[in-house]
């Protein structure tokens, strides 16, 4: 069964180098719900031509097994995109999901390269529009640009909050990617509570899915659990891991836990008794009840059967043939 772009599961982004065809195999074999085979920052300059050619090989070879399928070329601007996005395309397009552009600075960007996949799947005979796109937000640019660039085109799925380079363009002082030194500012605030915050504004406001961007001290587990339950309560969908350890951390922060699925129920059946009733609102333990209030735990139940559903197809693309 097909999935619509927008129903699409990316709690979990795993990055992965393209330079290794081992980590390729292992990422294909993981649990992640989205894969990008890398040739931006993950490949050093004397190996991103070479590297073209394991991502083909990886996609068109390889058992997905259900997950979603991306490489991210490199920026627009760069010596390597036109011919990352030529080759990715031209020679495993029909194997590819989505395209994930980095340093996108305006809306003129995207418009950019949906012309140009157009003309690369009319030219490798692929249905147009096929190809989804992600863009990262991680420039002072971008994040001032990033309602126009939502806008930008029907082939955006996600936007992407990259902190990493949006941190070097905003001059914010020594830090790892993902995390202030404390994870927090002098107040006790999140840094990145401004950024994130108009991320996802924009998305929702466009039918996009907030993604929030890597956690580089793989070994914080707490930290990374911590940012990406941050991200979570304020209507992210998933977020980037560099490192396997990372996805099992992302697929439960991004997912309702059973109690909340048990309350989401409850809740939800009280509105529409009321409402049958002939009432606008009940009130249980000192708690107002509406239509607002439905409809916010509605999303968890939409969350929790998206959820469930994707794990339903991904245990039926894993079985062995009988």
């Amino acid at each position: 069964m097909m999935v619509e772009k927008s129903e699409r599961l990316r709690r979990s982004e795993l990055a992965v180098p393209a330079t290794s065809t081992k980590m390729i195999a292992k990422a294909a074999a993981s649990e992640t719900d989205l894969v990008f085979l890398d040739l931006e920052d993950s490949v050093a300059v004397s190996a991103k031509a070479a590297a073209r050619a394991n991502v083909v090989a990886g996609l068109g070879e390889l058992d997905w097994g259900g997950k979603i399928r991306a490489c991210r070329v490199n920026a627009i601007g760069s010596d390597w995109f036109y011919d990352d996005l030529h080759e990715v395309v031209g020679g495993a397009g029909r194997h590819l999901d989505l395209i994930v552009l980095p340093k996108v600075m305006t809306a003129r960007d995207v418009w950019f390269v949906d012309d140009l996949l157009t003309h690369l799947e009319r030219r490798a005979g692929i249905e147009v529009g096929a190809i989804g796109i992600e863009v990262l937000i991680e420039e002072a640019q971008a994040l001032l640009n990033v309602h126009s660039i939502a806008a930008a085109s029907p082939r955006l799925e996600a936007l992407i909050l990259g902190v990493g380079d949006l941190a070097a363009s905003q001059g914010v002082p020594g830090a790892h990617i993902g995390a202030a030194p404390s994870d927090t500012d002098s107040r006790g605030g999140d840094i990145w509570e401004y950024a994130r915050q108009r991320v996802v504004v924009a998305a929702r406001a466009h039918g996009l899915a907030p993604v929030d961007g890597p956690y580089a001290d793989y070994g914080d587990t707490a930290g990374y659990a911590r940012s990406a339950s941050s991200f979570a309560s304020i209507g992210g969908v998933g977020k980037w891991c560099i490192h396997p350890a990372q996805v099992p951390l992302a697929n439960k922060a991004f997912s309702p836990s059973a109690d909340e699925v048990a309350q989401a129920e409850e809740v939800v059946s009280m509105v529409r008794r009321a409402e049958a009733d002939g009432l606008g609102a009940v009130g249980v333990g000192g708690v107002m009840l509406d239509a607002a209030t439905a409809r916010i735990f509605e999303q968890t139940l939409d969350r929790a059967r998206l959820c469930q559903e994707a794990g339903s197809r991904r245990r039926n693309t894993l079985a062995p043939a009988q």
